[in-house]
């Protein structure tokens, strides 16, 4: 089941970052950096390719980096991937050819282009897959170093969006320029909503049936303390436990209803390590 759910997810994530390049990004010469970019660069001056066919040949190169230094399962996925996604922008190509952009609104077809592509390398980011070509960079870039995704994806392809003032004018230039700002700080946005998880502590007078909940229901660990109101110098049991954003709420109704007095903190973790959630 663990594996069909990643599989889709892979493949939407695949998907969306097709639909980004394709509709969005080589129409207008945006080159936020990736073999994408590379890509579009190449089909604007070496024409005997297109840019989804230089996409490719490009990707298909820069594999072997992946099983080098990513491992055998990592590289697998990139190379599903990365033949997902080259499948996916030849067929567009062929069922949706474009000339021209969609609209005359560059800055909007921009932001589609980042919040698209972005969205998309964050969910195979997340999964330990990416789309190939730079995006391997960028991942072994994450496993050797302390960069996060965003931040060395942004390193992988500065040169790459740099060569679109050469090539397709200062205008575009910086239209890329800034879509691989926000793209960078948006891949790291959407892994960190994706894997957000809440820390719960409960003060409680009756905490016995809390922590039956949690652990039963919920299936997750609770850790308690006793602890003392300086206030009112009553004796209460502290619990601290971990869950999801779904689980949060459906914990918050159930301590409402066992214990109305009860005080709650409920705060966001970005990632939490460990058995039941993301492995160390």
């Amino acid at each position: 089941m663990k594996k069909i759910k990643e599989a889709v997810i892979l493949f939407f994530g695949v998907t969306i970052l097709s639909a980004g390049v394709y509709f969005f990004k080589i129409p207008n010469g945006f080159v936020t950096g990736g073999v994408s970019g590379i890509g579009t660069v190449l089909g604007s001056v070496l024409p005997f390719f297109s840019a989804a066919t230089w996409i490719s040949i490009l990707n298909v190169l820069l594999l072997l980096l992946g099983f080098v230094f990513l491992g055998k399962e990592t590289g697998a996925k990139t190379v599903v991937c990365t033949l997902l996604f080259s499948a996916e922008l030849t067929l567009l190509e062929r069922i949706v050819p474009l000339s021209k952009p969609l609209t005359n609104e560059p800055l909007l077809e921009l932001v589609y282009a980042v919040l698209l592509t972005a969205f998309g390398s964050a969910l195979l980011f997340n999964n330990g897959a990416s789309s190939g070509g730079t995006d391997i960079v960028a991942l072994i870039l994450k496993k050797y170093t302390a960069l996060e995704s965003g931040k060395a994806l942004f390193l992988s392809d500065f040169l790459i969006a740099a060569s679109s003032f050469f090539t397709f004018g200062i205008l575009t230039g910086c239209y890329s320029m800034l879509g691989l700002l926000a793209k960078a700080f948006m891949v790291d946005g959407v892994i960190d909503n994706i894997n957000s998880c809440k820390y719960v502590i409960v003060i409680t007078g009756n905490p016995a049936p809390i922590e039956d909940y949690i652990m039963k229901t919920l299936h997750h660990g609770v850790t308690a303390a006793y602890a003392i109101g300086e206030y009112t110098g009553e004796e209460k049991k502290m619990l601290h436990t971990v869950c999801r954003r779904a689980e949060a709420v459906r914990l918050r109704r159930v301590i409402r209803e066992i214990d109305p007095h009860a005080f709650v903190i409920i705060t966001t973790s970005s990632e939490i390590l460990g058995k039941g959630f993301r492995e160390v």
